[in-house]
């Protein structure tokens, strides 16, 4: 009967260590929970038209505040407010998004791991 983990694969596991391995997963486990906090954290800035609409949202994804300049507010013209508030809006979700991916990116080294893997 084989011993251990590695007696039942062709050639054994080599120099595979599972305890390394628990310890190596168990880092990353810890590296990727503060860059969470870490993005949790962070603001995301953006401004559309030109300025004249800025948005802050938290790396939540949590709209922290919105502001629009007093020149923009055309109540005969609610929908360029409307779309600039969106585009403004949709821009912060997108900063977030790629800062997380690209954060976590750094931790998996691009072993393609799923982010919510641990």
């Amino acid at each position: 009967m084989a011993k251990g983990f590695g007696g039942g694969f062709p050639g054994g596991m080599g120099g595979m260590n599972m305890n390394n391995l628990m310890k190596q997963a168990q880092k990353m486990q810890k590296q990727m929970e503060q860059m969470q906090t870490e993005l949790e954290n962070k603001e995301f800035e953006v401004t559309s038209g030109g300025g004249a609409v800025k948005v802050i949202i938290t790396g939540k994804k949590q709209v922290k505040s919105i502001e629009i300049s007093p020149d923009v507010v055309d109540p005969d013209d609610v929908e360029m407010l409307q779309d600039l508030v969106l585009t403004a809006v949709n821009e912060a979700i997108r900063q977030a998004d790629e800062t997380a991916n690209n954060e976590m990116g750094k931790i998996t080294g691009g072993m393609g791991m799923p982010g919510g893997l641990f």
